[in-house]
């Protein structure tokens, strides 16, 4: 899970980006849910890899319960053959998204979906840049998240895919600062990866050295 792009000399805290508040609703993959009307979409600048055309862009926002995120990816080949849940799946078409609610702790969460439907939510510790990620215990009820995707296609052609997806807080235990309340801040980054010609990569904010430079996240501020 590391994958190397160019650095930056900004400060990351700089980047706030607003997370409206929201009534619980269904995901189905769409992205249709007319909740989403309520916030814009951010773009994601292609961060490494080889040059490509194909745009990303995603919108977050949270309820009581948990965090919505929506990903779309502009795409003309659907790079995906793994067939099940918590395997390597950076290493194919997939997006990502990262949650680091207390900077005082080198702990964060990570979760990736595939344009398949399958899923990698892990707990991450970070030491001084050394990391691995721990699966979830008692991974089921209200502690499951709730995912779809939907590839649009022209034909036979592909277009686009689609990535919608529900954390609830009750996953996040016993991270600190969770849930959010209204002027909460968390630290956060957002990515994509494709692999239609070599590995192109998409991020929010750019990191020196992998996406786990957590240091070099953007700032929620939940409204």
């Amino acid at each position: 899970m590391s994958y190397t792009q160019p650095g930056r000399d900004i400060n990351p805290r700089d980047s706030v980006l607003k997370v409206r508040k929201t009534v619980d609703f269904v995901i189905t993959g769409s992205g249709k849910a007319p909740q989403w009307n309520q916030t814009q979409w951010s773009n994601l600048p292609q961060a490494g890899g080889k040059p490509t055309d194909y745009s990303t862009r995603f919108k977050i926002l949270y309820s009581d319960t948990g965090i919505y995120c929506l990903f779309n990816c502009s795409d003309r080949k659907i790079t995906a053959t793994r067939n099940a849940d918590f395997l390597d799946l950076y290493n194919e078409d997939v997006v990502e998204a990262f949650f680091h609610p207390d900077e005082s702790q080198p702990l964060y969460f990570e979760y990736e979906l595939s344009p398949l439907n399958y899923e990698l939510p892990i707990m991450v510790p970070n030491f001084k840049g050394r990391f691995y990620g721990w699966r979830p215990w008692n991974y089921e009820g209200a502690r499951k998240t709730r995912h779809a995707t939907y590839i649009e296609k022209d034909g036979t052609a592909v277009l686009s895919w689609t990535a919608e997806f529900f954390i609830p807080y009750s996953l996040l235990t016993p991270l600190p600062n969770v849930p959010p309340v209204k002027g909460t801040r968390w630290r956060a980054n957002f990515y994509r990866i494709d692999y239609d010609n070599g590995d192109a990569e998409w991020s929010w904010q750019l990191t020196r050295t992998n996406f786990h430079d957590y240091e070099r996240f953007g700032t929620l501020e939940f409204d």
